[in-house]
């Protein structure tokens, strides 16, 4: 029998088959379980963040100490976070990015656990130390660098602004509803005959609990977040950084002084200022912190709108300086309900830059850098903030109550400043 020719138009179908099975698949359409796990991972851990934040500080207070001694702990807690963020990051790539994620998670059951079972001034420091806590009621330890690394790794270019805004809008919402619901128990336990103590050591069993489910969350990663096997474009000098530590040394002074200046208020803090002040019960505080929260992280939404439009540097400017004047007409305010108005407004604006900060560092730095820029900013910013609760606790023993907000607001405004005015003509690829 004679064998068929195969015919023209048969030689290019089976080519564009082959053209078909041979293509690299477009990997946009796609978003990869890691990132949903990821986004698990930070939901988890602020809402526990948000959840304790309300009565870190009456906490240490019911256990008899003083505000000096309050805003000194805070700081030990801050510090304890830098000094496990230095580590960690310098160790993530080489040991696994993954395995560190769940040490740091253990931390957090570690300090929830301590504080839980005992009022010993003395192993409540230790706790607040080695362990994971924050009295910010946003990030801290090594959880926000390793995991902003690895979704810049999982994530094109051309989205990173967006996916970094969803992120941040995720934590928003559970720092959100973790300081309602803390506000809420709290209140509700103290209403049932617990002692303000019993009901603080029960939050922090709770927050042991988050720490958990979010080390179970976090070992569900794959080996898709660890740091491909790159050839560096130089030697290594700064803290693994080579050819942009030029660039994040700079930033990294600037991002020190917005970080001092926004821990002199911290979350801890400003419920503590209010329940002095004007005598505002945790239930109200978890409102209004619920709500300022929920506006945190709608607008990381709108960042990633206004950046499309006139860039990342300008948003992180721009929408950062009317939060501050917010910040210095708080403390101006005669009533509970116009002060917290303030906070509302300033929390309207001032994560903007959140997501957009994230989106250009992690552009303007090379792929093997990313661990690192991540890693050194972080630190800086932890070991800048360590030093804004003992300075405000001062201020507070003092009876200058006031006095936080006008330097925290001024230093904020100097910072926004020089960021525009030393970035603005550096800009990542894609806006060029």
């Amino acid at each position: 029998m004679k064998k068929e020719e195969p015919r023209a138009g048969d030689l290019s179908t089976s080519a564009e088959h082959l053209k078909r099975a041979t293509r690299t698949p477009n990997p946009e359409p796609r978003t990869p379980s890691d990132v949903w796990l990821l986004f698990a991972s930070r939901i988890v851990r602020l809402f526990a963040y948000g959840f304790l934040s309300i009565i870190l500080a009456l906490h240490l207070a019911a256990v008899g100490m003083s505000e000096q001694q309050i805003g000194f702990v805070l700081t030990l807690t801050l510090i304890g976070d830098a000094a496990l963020s230095l580590l960690v990051t310098q160790i993530a790539d080489r040991v696994g990015r993954r395995r560190m994620l769940v040490v740091s998670a253990s931390l957090m059951i570690f300090a929830g656990v301590t504080f839980a079972l005992t009022s010993d001034t003395w192993l409540l420091i230790v706790a607040a130390f080695i362990g994971t806590l924050s009295p910010t009621g946003h990030e801290a330890g090594p959880f926000l660098p390793l995991e902003q690394a690895a979704l810049a790794q999982l994530t094109p270019s051309s989205q990173r602004t967006r996916v970094f805004a969803w992120y941040n809008l995720g934590g928003s919402f559970a720092a959100a509803l973790g300081a309602w619901s803390g506000g809420m128990v709290v209140t509700n336990l103290q209403r049932t005959g617990l002692t303000p103590l019993s009901s603080y050591h029960f939050m922090f069993a709770s927050y042991a609990c988050c720490g958990l489910l979010l080390g179970v969350v976090l070992s569900l990663l794959s080996s898709r977040i660890e740091v491909d096997s790159v050839t560096r474009q130089g030697p290594s000098r700064f803290f693994g950084l080579h050819r942009s530590w030029k660039i994040i040394r700079d930033l990294s002074i600037l991002f020190a002084v917005d970080s001092f200046a926004g821990a002199l208020v911290l979350q801890s803090l400003l419920a503590y200022w209010f329940h002095a002040r004007f005598g505002v019960e945790p239930a109200a505080l978890g409102q209004l912190f619920f709500g300022a929260n929920i506006l945190a992280g709608c607008s990381a939404l709108v960042a990633a709108r206004v950046a499309a439009r006139i860039g990342l540097i300008n948003t992180m400017v721009f929408t950062h300086l009317p939060a501050n004047v917010f910040l210095l007409l708080t403390p101006l305010m005669p009533t509970f309900p116009w002060a917290a108005a303030m906070v509302l407004l300033r929390y309207s604006t001032a994560q903007m830059d959140v997501p957009t900060r994230q989106a250009y560092l992690m552009a303007i730095v090379a792929p093997d850098e990313r661990s690192a820029a991540a890693g050194v900013t972080a630190l800086v910013r932890t070991i800048a903030s360590a030093f804004g609760p003992i300075v405000t606790g001062v201020f507070l023993s003092a009876s200058l109550m006031s006095v936080p907000f006008f330097l925290a607001g001024s230093l904020k405004i100097l910072y926004d400043l020089a960021l525009y005015w030393n970035f603005r003509h550096i800009t990542p690829p894609e806006e060029r």
